[in-house]
């Protein structure tokens, strides 16, 4: 406990403290390092600047993100892992292993007969578990496991396909395949790094993978355009497409077990002037299925949405583009509105998430099975609750409207602009302006913003252009909202900056912008008799109501966001 006894010497602890943690120790197992380091006694960079001075091993910061292969692999990561030590460097006949217990008897052992191994010799430094960390993630970093799996591919890339083609069910091939090996590194990737889809891209010259991360495409890899058949053919297998066909798109969908989660994948192929493109979306039940109170939503909003749901019928909208996260505002009400009580059916193109108490329908406009013919079905199946993905043409707006007027709840989404967009919408659909007030409860309008990294985020100045953007934004506010927004004299914001946190991006997750429109006795008679979306508008904001940009300006101000992202996120409204 020489650690421990230090800090005593020193006066960092107290006699007492001591007692208690060398008692922690007994009873844990846990190392010095760690119990002082879980008790907060003192910082990791101080804790091991002090063993390194004791021990007289020098403390060492590995300099590069990148320890090249070689020399990374001359330590396996399961040893690496167990005896929490790796390979830094190699400078000629030496390599410089980095140890987190250099005095640890059975590392010291593991470290001598790698020597004779490789018929090297050794230095060995002092690192920190965050460092050690780091250089762990090296073994499975997304360009490191595909060139490794590359290097495994046999020169005949036809063999390769042929076996692949041949192996209908994906369980019959073997598992340590070069290109099944290469499939799996890149869905695990983009569910570690929580990107919501993956892009297959064949060019000219070589094959691009893209991850949507945040809602922002980022180039991940490239790989040669020689492995781009094996590679989707070996999805088409996963999802139970037609390997053979390539001239027209396919959709289909498959699940995996990736660090020990079933997460779904949902596949659309797209014939290409080089070849098919690939799309996946990573359908993470964490990101997916989400609660209201997780969503972003504004005090005023939440209240307005679970009012509504207490309604015994009556229709509720979600509008958006594709990409605003009108599903998962959807899957919240339903999880919300599941219960042993209730007949709940969803018609879905396609279903996204499987939810358990919940009669899940897919269309199939191929075979006539419509949006609307299928709300014609379940109508038949004594729901309570209806949940159609999208009202995309008049014969569904006028079956979703009378399905609300007959006693169901109903929930679905439609492609507006704006919460008043959705009035106007359902009226040039072809619904009677006298229909909309006894049956829409509430539209939602929604965007998803990305909130900046909390370890990293930068509190500037505020300059004129963004009290300018503020001001013009904020007029039509109610006084009392207005009162919480300060812009006068030295007002701050914050912005990006970047870190190791957030991959040097600035930001890290999102939230959601929400317009909530509610139908009140005001808001009807103008519906009745002059719908415009001025007066619509108008009315809503004096009861309440904020619009996208407002609702962004007070995310920003509380410093959840940028200024920057809410201006991409809303100025095309």
């Amino acid at each position: 406990m020489l650690l421990i006894q230090e800090l005593f010497s020193n006066g960092i602890i107290t006699e007492e403290r001591k007692k208690a943690l060398q008692s922690q120790l007994e009873k844990t197992g846990k190392t010095e390092e760690e119990v002082l380091l879980q008790e907060k006694i003192i910082d990791e960079q101080a804790l091991f600047a002090l063993k390194s001075k004791l021990t007289k091993v020098p403390l060492l910061k590995p300099e590069s993100d990148e320890i090249p292969l070689d020399v990374l692999e001359l330590i396996s990561e399961e040893a690496a892992s167990n005896y929490k030590m790796v390979a830094l460097f190699k400078k000629g006949n030496t390599v410089g292993v980095g140890m987190v217990y250099p005095e640890n008897t059975l590392a010291q052992n593991a470290l001598r007969f790698l020597s004779r191994k490789e018929n090297v010799n050794y230095e060995v430094y002092l690192v920190t578990f965050s460092d050690l960390q780091n250089v762990l993630k090296q073994y499975r970093t997304l360009k490191r496991e595909t060139k490794k799996a590359l290097s495994e591919l046999d020169k005949g890339q036809d063999e390769v396909l042929m076996g692949l083609e041949q192996s209908v069910d994906p369980a019959l091939a073997s598992e340590d395949a070069p290109i099944i090996k290469m499939v799996l590194v890149i869905l695990r990737h983009a569910l570690e790094g929580n990107a919501s889809d993956i892009h297959i891209e064949p060019n000219r010259e070589k094959l691009n993978i893209r991850f949507r991360q945040d809602g922002i495409l980022h180039l991940s890899l490239f790989l040669p355009l020689s492995v781009h058949l094996s590679i989707v053919s070996r999805i088409k297998i996963l999802a139970n497409l037609k390997i053979d066909e390539k001239r027209i798109p396919q959709d289909g969908r498959f699940s995996a077990k990736i660090n020990n989660k079933n997460i779904d994948f949902r596949v659309a192929t797209l014939p290409t002037l080089y070849g098919e493109k690939v799309e996946i979306r990573v359908l993470n039940p964490a990101d997916g299925l989400k609660s209201f109170e997780k969503m972003g939503l504004g005090e005023r909003n939440l209240q307005i949405i679970q009012e509504a749901i207490k309604n015994p019928y009556g229709l509720i909208l979600s509008s958006g583009p594709t990409g605003s996260g009108k599903t998962t505002t959807l899957y919240a009400f339903l999880q919300r509105l599941n219960q042993e009580g209730v007949n709940i059916v969803t018609i879905e193109d396609p279903v996204e998430y499987s939810i358990d108490g919940i009669n899940q329908s897919q269309v199939r406009t191929e075979i006539g099975y419509t949006f609307a013919e299928a709300l014609r079905q379940i109508l038949r199946q004594d729901p309570n609750i209806i949940m159609v993905g999208e009202v995309r043409d008049e014969e569904t707006a006028n079956l979703v409207v009378h399905s609300s007027l007959t006693g169901h709840i109903v929930l679905s989404t439609i492609h507006t602009n704006s919460a008043v967009g959705v009035i106007l919408r359902l009226i040039d659909m072809g619904i009677k302006p006298f229909l909309i007030p006894s049956t829409l409860k509430v539209a939602i309008s929604q965007r998803l913003i990305r909130t900046l990294c909390e370890k990293c985020k930068k509190k500037v100045t505020m300059s004129e252009k963004v009290k300018s953007y503020i001001v013009k934004n904020i007029k039509t506010l109610p006084l009392a909202a207005k009162k919480e927004i300060t812009i006068t004299g030295e007002a701050f914001v914050y912005e990006a900056n970047g870190c190791d946190s957030c991959n040097f991006k600035g930001y890290k997750g999102r939230t959601g912008l929400y317009e909530v429109l509610q139908m009140t006795e005001e808001i009807s008679n103008i519906i009745l008799k002059n719908p415009l979306e001025s007066l619509i508008l108008a009315e809503a904001q004096k009861q309440g109501m904020r619009t996208m940009a407002q609702e962004g300006i007070i995310k920003a101000l509380a410093g959840e966001t940028s200024i920057d992202e809410v201006a991409r996120a809303t100025e095309d409204i």
